[in-house]
């Protein structure tokens, strides 16, 4: 695919969207980072504009529709973006109580509607000048339901489903759509959690393994392999014995967190 030159990503002020903003900045390109924490973000900011890249941070929260469609607008007004990255997303656990209405209506405003506000806006301007890249971030844990975390494992599930679909829908467009799946990243989103965490990735390597990805505009970029195959697998196998199974994994501790 052709290097992209103006990009967009949210969630860029911490874990895997910084590490992205890290991967990309370099001179001639034209970032756009979004992210709720202003001051994180202007740390990202800085250290982009340091490698080289045009770099205009926005403190941004993806689940204001309004503020969400103007900002990406106003960007791609800019100069045309090449590559949006909905990375922007939260996590939370059980803490031993359940998981409660609130806590599983708050990770789909973000995780599903969040990334909906970011990526829409774009859709029929893509279309038109049939160019574009679409990336969206989806999670090994988006293979199966894990009884640890429903409500995440449920958003990111429709993130999957939802981007391999539209991957195919717009493919005659010209714009191309990949979703991206990793699965334990150390940043903020794992650094409270109390359970062994097999292949954990660090952030910079993460970066890199998602930026080759879409560079060569591949439809799914699913990581560490290992995990990777084991989240396959636990979605092949049959009802009675994945659930006996994933009934014996540890559960995320309580709390919101995530970019």
């Amino acid at each position: 695919m052709p290097r992209a030159r103006s990009i967009l990503i949210t969630g860029a002020s911490s874990g895997i969207g910084e590490a992205l903003a890290y991967a990309y900045a370099a001179p001639g390109v034209r970032l756009h980072l979004g992210g709720r924490d202003a001051a994180r973000l202007a740390v990202v900011v800085g250290e982009s504009r340091a490698r080289g890249a045009t770099v205009e941070g926005r403190a941004i929260d993806v689940t204001d529709r309004d503020a969400t469609r103007a900002w990406v607008e106003a960007a791609d007004d800019a100069g045309g973006l090449d590559l949006v990255i909905a990375n922007a997303g939260i996590s939370a656990g059980m803490g031993g109580a359940g998981e409660d209405e609130a806590q599983t209506r708050r990770l789909f405003a973000v995780n599903v509607d969040g990334l909906f506000n970011t990526v829409w806006p774009l859709v029929p301007r893509m279309r038109a000048r049939r160019a574009g890249h679409i990336a969206v971030m989806s999670s090994l844990a988006g293979y199966r339901g894990f009884p640890g975390a429903p409500a995440y494992s449920a958003t990111k599930a429709a993130v999957k489903s939802w981007g391999e679909a539209m991957r195919g829908a717009l493919a005659k467009d010209g714009v191309t759509v990949s979703v991206i799946c990793p699965g334990w990243v150390k940043s903020r989103m794992t650094e409270g959690n109390r359970f062994p965490m097999p292949f954990l990735v660090e952030t910079d390597r993460a970066g890199a393994i998602i930026k080759r990805g879409l560079d060569r505009g591949a439809a799914r970029i699913a990581f560490p392999w290992p995990v990777a195959f084991g989240a396959w697998l636990f979605a092949a196998l049959p009802a009675s014995i994945g659930d006996a199974l994933v009934r014996r994994l540890p559960e995320k501790e309580g709390g919101v967190s995530g970019a």
